[in-house]
This record gives structure tokens, sequence and C-alpha cells, in this order.
């Protein structure tokens, strides 16, 4: 056999490995250009995050993403805490940063600093749905003394628990468990509270001692205060819900 057909047959051997290694190579790279390249839009412009309330302390959005899809490259300016609705499974994809695969549980509630972008995506099968609240005094409170007696344990009251998770930013956050036609402590002191619904229930009357009407609320939703604390569990089943306090 002369060398020209020896360099031929080799050749021909080579090409569906080259031809594989393309199929496998280029998609890749594909992908990484497209992540890299993704152009950042606003939070208030991502179309999965709805805005629900805003205020002078927060800027909260109810998010749904539909199974195996993605939000938009976005931007987080102020540091902020979301509230998982439900078991999710997440790919947490940072610019610049190799995305981090993230199990999530239904009431799962966390912390993250802000001044980042990223895209959240959907792995599972059902819809990734959490409340993002935005911490817009972030800035002034990161260096503010802490003004809270406790920010950490568990307490078991008469029909509830309560259990508190951090306190970042001057705020507190915890989360609570009330029975059926139960009612939490009254805490008499005068300050804003954000409250998100976990499960669905009934808010009772004067839940704000400032006999306030009761309010069905679907997970999700949010009620906000700035008077003292009488909430109340009207609904014939347990009531679940994050608690912030400013």
């Amino acid at each position: 056999m002369s060398h020209g057909a020896g360099q031929v047959l080799e050749f021909a051997a080579m090409k569906p490995i080259v031809i594989i290694l393309m199929l496998i190579v280029v998609p890749s790279l594909f992908l990484l250009t497209s992540f890299a390249s993704a152009q950042e839009v606003e939070i208030t412009a991502e179309p999965s995050h709805h805005l629900a309330l805003e205020n002078a302390y927060v800027r909260a959005f109810k998010v749904e993403v539909a199974p195996h899809a993605a939000t938009l490259m976005h931007r987080h300016r102020h540091d902020y805490i979301f509230v998982t609705l439900g078991d999710a499974h997440i790919s947490n994809e940072v610019q610049g940063n190799a995305p981090v695969d993230a199990m999530l549980f239904d009431g799962d509630t966390r912390f993250a600093p802000g001044n980042f972008a990223h895209i959240a995506r959907n792995l599972a099968d059902t819809p990734f749905r959490n409340v993002t609240i935005e911490l817009l005094q972030d800035e002034k409170m990161r260096s503010a003394p802490a003004h809270w007696d406790k920010d950490s344990g568990e307490e078991t009251f008469n029909g509830g628990q309560r259990k508190i998770l951090f306190v970042k930013d001057g705020v507190r956050v915890s989360q609570i468990e009330l029975s059926a036609k139960m009612a939490m402590p009254k805490d008499e002191h005068v300050r804003p509270r954000l409250l998100v619904a976990v499960s669905d229930f009934e808010l009772g009357q004067n839940s704000d001692g400032r006999e306030s009407p009761g309010k069905d609320l679907k997970a999700g939703d949010m009620w906000w205060s700035d008077g003292p604390l009488a909430v109340t569990n009207a609904s014939a089943g347990p009531a679940k819900f994050v608690l912030l306090e400013f």
C-alpha cells in the first residue's frame, strides 16, 4: 500500500471520531457563549417577576418560572430575602460564575446579598415559585446597631411555634406555624412587619391590633402592618407563614 493510500485510510478512520467531538464541543461552546452574552435586564423588567408590594422598606415580587424554563438574566441591586413556595430544583446561574444546582423546599427562606445578576433556571417538572423581597434600606441598615433582644432560637406558645431564622440588614426573619383558631402572643411594639403566607389560611380580624378586617391569604400572598402584632389564624386548618420585622 502506498503512503498516500495509508493517509486516506487513516483520515477515513478518524472521521467518525472528529464528527462525534464536534457534536459534543460545538453545542457546549454555543451554550457557554450564549450564557456569557445574555443581555441583562432590571428585575422590574424580568417577565417572571411580578411586583406585588412596594413601600419605603421593601419591594416585593411574586415569582413564577414554568417547568424547564428560565428567567432572563436580571440584576438584583439590593439585598433580598426569598421565600420558596413548594419544593423546587433550580440552577442558579450567576453572571461570571459557574451554575450552581440547588434543591429548595416549601417555605425555604434565605437571604442573598445584592449587586449581582443571574438566571434562575427551573429544572423540575413543576413551576418554581417564590416571593422575592428586596430590602430597600439595606445600605443604611448594614452598619446600624442591633436592636433585637433575640436574633435566634425557637419558642413554643399555646397553639403554635416560632423559629427565628436570621437577622439581616436589621430585619428579623421568623418562620411561624399556628394551629387552627389560635393566635400568636400579642406584641405591643409598633413597628413595620411583613407577613408572607406559605400555606393558605384566613388571617383573623384585628391582627394588627388596630381593628383591621380579616383576610383570606393564599400561599405567596403578603400582608403589611405597621402597628402592634396580634396575628390570628381564623381558618379551620393550620397556618404556616414567614414574618419579617423591621
